[in-house]
């Protein structure tokens, strides 16, 4: 199944891991639909809407850029009303907007937790609830949102409670709503490295040259996430997905073409569960 002419709505897709997967879909002819607060660059973090854009469309796409928070109710709405309007519908979204501290339960302050809980868990909700009117009128509807295995281990909530509240939250958004709309013919699945991904929000966070060259690059979630929405809708539904093994899946072997740096030992991941060993060659 191509992208071609398939219309995305990514959440966040000014830089990182959603411009990852815009810019790979608008290789295959997409047309996207970037919805980030990213209007004006950042002096540390590269990337707009309307680079974006512009990439998508120097790649073979077509794009249209939004100013939209995910949580802004009404921002959110005709920022979907607008993609319909502009490419004639929605045949899948993104969910891949997200904030990040983690930092434990005295660290977190409560402005920073509701920060978390309303992009993740709250944004995820929104964007998807008001895209299902248009996803019931395509051929091969899909939400993929950038989430966790729920993995419940108290070591995958332990030092970082709030975090982990907020991509939960996004993982039990996946799990219901693929059993609510599997008779619609809807598909939700999450997708969840393996390892660490080289992002420049990463870098601006870490600052640490060494962890970053432990990472993968961004274009392993890009290729995961385009298998994954070409799959059949209604035959590949409420699974959690991870990078690596799903690719392998689709015939993958050479992973080295993802790593920042091939002789260092890569950065593990987090949710990851014990029993989920990489696929061979992986490592």
């Amino acid at each position: 199944m191509s992208l071609r002419g398939k219309t995305l709505f990514i959440t966040g897709a000014s830089r990182g891991i959603g411009y990852a997967i815009g810019l790979r879909a608008a290789h295959e002819g997409a047309n996207i639909a970037i919805a980030a607060k990213t209007v004006k660059e950042h002096p540390k973090l590269k990337g707009t809407i309307y680079s974006a854009a512009a990439d998508f469309e120097a790649a073979g796409g077509r794009a249209l850029a939004l100013a939209v928070d995910v949580r802004d109710e009404v921002a959110v709405r005709a920022a979907i009303q607008a993609t319909a309007d502009r490419f004639g519908g929605i045949d899948i979204v993104v969910n891949n907007a997200s904030a990040i501290s983690r930092t434990s339960v005295e660290e977190t302050d409560i402005k920073r937790f509701d920060l978390m809980q309303q992009v993740n868990s709250r944004g995820t909700f929104l964007v998807s609830k008001l895209a299902i009117p248009h996803l019931r009128k395509t051929e091969n509807p899909h939400v993929l949102t950038l989430a966790p295995p729920l993995n419940l281990l108290p070591h995958w909530v332990k030092g970082h409670v709030a975090y982990t509240l907020s991509k939960y939250g996004m993982s039990l958004c996946t799990l219901g709503m693929a059993a609510e709309f599997a008779d619609a013919g809807i598909a939700f699945n999450a997708l969840w490295p393996r390892f660490g991904i080289s992002t420049s929000a990463i870098e601006f966070a870490v600052a640490n040259a060494d962890e970053l060259r432990r990472c993968r690059k961004p274009q392993i979630m890009a290729d995961a996430a385009c298998a994954i929405i070409k799959r059949p809708a209604r035959t590949c539904t409420g699974n959690f997905f991870i990078d690596d093994s799903l690719l392998y899946a689709e015939g993958v072997r050479d992973f080295s073409q993802y790593r920042v740096d091939c002789t260092t030992q890569l950065r593990p991941g987090m949710f990851i569960p014990d029993a989920d060993t990489p696929p061979p060659g992986a490592v």
